[in-house]
């Protein structure tokens, strides 16, 4: 809205106004016209001083005094042409006709102007939410771009409107930025921001939503998301993601995702606003916290584990993988009472099971400490009453905090190792399994970006993804399900992904990982064929430590055969993933007798007289020396192979 500084650009359009008015009285030629003039400058006036005494839409008002200046100055210029005295300065002063015509046109605009604006912020203010506004008709000013009345209009009633007028326009706002990025461009240049975010902040769960899905709209390109942050959405965001209604939460996390997408580098500001943090809490709300009864210090594992086994048939087994979550870290809480407390150790099992079963989710323990993630400490947030949210509500907010988490991961080593630091790893492999498909899906593609930042992350790959962390293991057996159950879906391929991206971290003994993705290389969507094959190259490739072991494992899952018909007959796409494939393979067993059975080597000749083959820089640097170790094991017949 305008403020004192805005509103003195009224004063030189008022005094221009006045004296217009006072020497149209002094006019000694064309005075007819002149009073005509000067009738139209005294009502636009007295608009302009009814305009100093209100609350106006700054956007529109400044670019409507623009024009009424210009308008008047025009005015000013006639009637003082007018005013001449002497015989020889009026022959000599020449004044078209329709020079009054033009200019009692522009007043008239102006007057049309004047009027939309001031009736737009007095409808705007009635508090008895009527919708007089729709019968304002198009001010003059928007006849070349309605659309722009229309943003105008909407954002007017979001300054100065009641709740109910504000979620209306708030709604109104999303349908025009939906049309087209333009008009998301004109809501943020027409200081659509701050009112939306006020909105968010105060309005009714349905105004908050409104406000919340009109920002996300907005954020389709980096400059209008570096505004919005500017504005300050990235700390309305996180109060809301802290205190709001479930609904309106979701829908900012869904903001969030979409700000994220289109310009990472707000990623940080979000992190620095403990928007992670929020966000990993409402996946873990429901999640988690049900296994948490299993969390208990290594001290009395035995007698924990026998409590257990009682329920094994009741447990799946990824609450199994749960309950023996990080010994180590256990074993470092220490009794309260000493050794007086090993007396109250089987009291304290009995009662943590007991009150397991009941849904009690404050584990007691009489003097023993038990690690217990509770809701709130999860996320710092008020979850209070939460419980109590429809099941389809609970759903959209995992889903759309998993999006949010997958966007903010995406390339940002600091918030990857924020995300894994926390329980977040295990509620997306929790979530991988037992969620809807949109909460799959989106936790799928948050591993696939953390999993590919620790591939070039070693520090982040070791701690999060330790062979001995069972979170790290519960999140491979589910991707390692998806892969098993091969079925085209849009978990497929970022399971895969991830697999490829996890290769450094399994140890040779891990050999259930090679079978399941060779088998994809066998009459497979094209995508999949790429990524499967673009997985195993990572396992084959000289800088994994174990390229040897995982290349025999390759060859001995049946993958040379499939990875020569890639080579001969699959889509261009997927050729160059299969020869670098074949390329390490044959570099590392070149004596493999099942290679030689696949007829490899003809393979490599034949693709080292493919141009667009050899064109390609790996390719380049790899077949020589694959063709001539399997030329060097495998000519003459002679086989010397390894099993």
């Amino acid at each position: 809205m305008m403020e004192v500084g805005t509103k003195a650009i009224l004063a030189k359009p008022i005094q221009l106004a006045d004296q217009v008015a006072k020497w149209a009285d002094e006019a000694h030629t064309f005075r007819q016209e002149c009073l005509e003039l000067k009738s139209k400058t005294e009502r636009l006036a007295g608009l302009l001083r009814q305009a100093a005494r209100a609350e106006l839409y700054e956007r529109p008002a400044r670019r409507i005094m623009d024009d009424t200046e210009q308008a008047l100055d025009k005015a000013l210029s006639l009637v003082a042409k007018c005013r001449t005295h002497g015989l020889v300065k009026r022959v000599f002063t020449i004044i078209p006709t329709t020079a009054f015509k033009k200019t009692v046109v522009s007043l008239d605009n102006s007057i049309g102007d004047l009027s939309w604006l001031l009736r737009v912020s007095s409808s705007s203010s009635n508090d008895d939410g009527d919708d007089d506004d729709v019968h304002l008709g198009l001010p003059p000013i928007a006849q070349n771009e309605p659309i722009l009345f229309f943003i105008w209009m909407e954002i007017a009633k979001l300054h100065t409107g009641n709740l109910d007028t504000r979620s209306d326009a708030a709604a109104t706002l999303v349908s025009l930025a939906r049309d087209n990025d333009r008009n998301g461009k004109l809501i943020i240049e027409e200081d659509g921001v701050g009112p939306l975010l006020r909105l968010l902040k105060e309005g009714r769960v349905e105004g908050q939503d409104n406000a919340a899905h009109a920002l996300g709209l907005l954020g389709r390109d980096p400059e209008s998301v570096e505004q919005m942050v500017i504005a300050g959405a990235c700390s309305v965001f996180t109060k809301i993601l802290k205190e709001g209604p479930m609904r309106v939460q979701a829908r900012v996390a869904w903001a969030v995702a979409e700000l994220a997408e289109h310009h990472p580098k707000c990623q940080d500001v979000f992190a620095q606003n403990n928007v992670v943090r929020l966000l990993v809490g409402h996946l873990a709300f429901e999640t988690v916290q049900e296994h948490s009864k299993y969390l208990i210090p290594s001290k009395v594992t035995s007698i924990h584990s026998a409590v257990l086994a009682s329920n094994s048939n009741q447990s799946n087994e990824l609450v199994n993988v749960v309950s023996s979550v990080d010994a180590s870290e256990q074993s470092q809480v220490k009794h309260p009472l000493g050794k007086n407390g090993k007396k109250n150790q089987m009291h304290a099992v009995i009662q943590s099971t007991i009150a397991a079963r009941s849904g009690n989710n404050k584990t007691q323990s009489n003097g023993l400490i038990v690690r217990h993630q509770h809701q709130g400490s999860l996320s710092g947030a008020n979850l209070k009453g939460r419980e109590f949210e429809d099941p389809d509500t609970k759903a959209w907010m995992k889903a759309m905090a998993a999006r949010a988490l997958w966007h903010l991961a995406k390339c940002n080593a600091a918030i990857c190792k924020n995300i894994t630091e926390s329980k977040a790893l295990l509620c997306f492999a929790v979530l991988l399994e037992k969620g809807t498909e949109e909460v799959k899906c989106n936790s799928a593609m948050a591993l696939m970006e953390i999993s590919r930042m620790a591939e070039q992350d070693a520090e982040l790959r070791r701690s999060a993804f330790k062979p001995t962390s069972t979170t790290a293991r519960a999140v491979v057996d589910q991707l390692l399900r998806v892969v098993e159950k091969a079925e085209f879906d849009e978990l497929l391929v970022p399971c895969i992904i991830s697999l490829g991206c996890l290769s450094r971290t399994f140890r040779a003994t891990e050999t259930r990982i090679i079978g399941p993705l060779v088998k994809l290389l066998d009459e497979r969507e094209e995508v999949v064929l790429k990524e499967a094959a673009i997985a195993l190259t990572k396992f084959a490739c000289t800088e994994n430590y174990l390229h040897l072991d995982h290349s025999k494992a390759i060859i001995d899952a049946g993958g040379a055969k499939h990875i020569v018909q890639l080579v001969y007959f699959g889509d261009q796409t997927v050729q160059i993933p299969a020869l670098i494939l074949l390329c390490y393979i044959a570099h590392h067993v070149p004596e493999s007798e099942l290679l030689a059975q696949a007829e490899v080597l003809p393979v490599l000749e034949w693709a080292s007289k493919q141009s667009f083959m050899v064109q390609d820089p790996i390719v380049d640097s790899l077949l020589p020396d694959a063709k001539a170790r399997l030329e060097l094991f495998q000519s003459r017949g002679g086989f010397r192979g390894y099993h």
